[in-house]
């Protein structure tokens, strides 16, 4: 994923590492990998570029972290149940979390997930949102 400013890409690496690392785009240069939960997959960045979103799913870190784009942070994950895929509306002022059998909203102000959204047919596997 890249920042929307276009000058960091954020890199997952789920096995055996876990972590995100960001790379300076114009050098090419990876900078320190954050280390997070286990199977670290979906990344979601807010469109003013602050937060960087990363889904990890496995054990008991079903969660979503924000990360801190400025400092390279993680901040205190968001608990779901099984997460790997995850999604920013175009305003940025929601994430949604595709989770076992549900999507969950999550509020990028507050860090709080919100009701979740049945799924009718078993586990979705991706989620896009419209402009």
């Amino acid at each position: 994923m890249i920042d929307p400013n276009g000058k960091t890409a954020y890199v997952t690496s789920f096995l055996p590492s876990d972590t995100i690392t960001p790379v300076n785009i114009a050098t090419n240069t990876p900078g320190n990998p954050i280390r997070l939960g286990s199977l670290v997959e979906g990344i979601a960045i807010t469109p003013n570029g602050k937060t960087a979103y990363v889904a990890s799913s496995e054990g008991s870190n079903r969660s979503v972290t924000p990360i801190s784009t400025a400092t390279n942070r993680p901040g205190t994950p968001i608990p779901i149940a099984l997460g790997l895929i995850i999604a920013m509306t175009p305003g940025g002022k929601t994430l949604y979390a595709v989770a076992w059998d549900k999507i969950v909203p999550i509020s990028t102000a507050t860090n709080t997930p919100g009701t979740p959204i049945p799924v009718r047919y078993g586990q979705p596997d991706g989620i896009v949102i419209t402009p």
